[in-house]
């Protein structure tokens, strides 16, 4: 499990190898749900829906990736949980486990994660301390017990303060 650079939240790491090797498998199988609240340009026409797109290298640019035909298969659902100012805030659930996949998947539909250098507009009508990425929840079984487990991470300080001065801005042009 890894986060992309300047992606904050929920991180799982293995205390030895049969913990290791028992997450790695559940996440081989797919039954680990992770979920990420983003922030992304505009507003979605739909207030959820499924992305099934593939992704792949971008053949313009190595460092990106992109929806490309014939890439590795990638689904990711959203949910739209309210909008602010010219933005909105999405619960993204990736099912599989691509590289930037939900940066990658939300431009894709034509609304890039604010802030997002790689895959954003440069410039934007907020300026955004980082891109606006947050793994906000991660659930799995216990390695060592079969638990279920879900494990969550507040949004930080940076991105409610992002929330708290767009809102601000929302309220002030009334």
């Amino acid at each position: 499990h890894r986060l992309d650079k300047d992606t904050s939240g929920v991180l799982l790491v293995a205390k030895h190898d049969r913990a290791f090797r028992a997450l790695q498998e559940q996440f081989k199988a797919r039954e680990v749900r992770k979920a990420y609240l983003a922030l992304v340009h505009g507003h979605l026409r739909e207030p959820a829906g499924r992305i099934e797109a593939p992704i792949g290298r971008d053949p313009r640019s190595r460092q990106r990736m992109a929806v490309v035909p014939g890439g590795r298969p990638a689904v990711t659902r959203y949910r739209v949980l309210r909008t602010v100012g010219p933005y909105t805030l999405v619960l993204a659930l990736p099912v599989t486990g691509r590289t930037h996949q939900v940066r990658v998947h939300l431009a894709f539909l034509g609304h890039p994660v604010a802030g997002d250098p790689l895959y954003g507009p440069r410039r934007g009508p907020f300026p955004f301390p980082r891109q606006f990425l947050h793994a906000w929840c991660l659930g799995f079984r216990h390695p060592s017990t079969g638990e279920w487990m879900e494990v969550r991470a507040p949004l930080p300080a940076d991105l409610r303060a992002v929330l708290r001065a767009l809102a601000a801005e929302e309220r002030r042009r009334g």
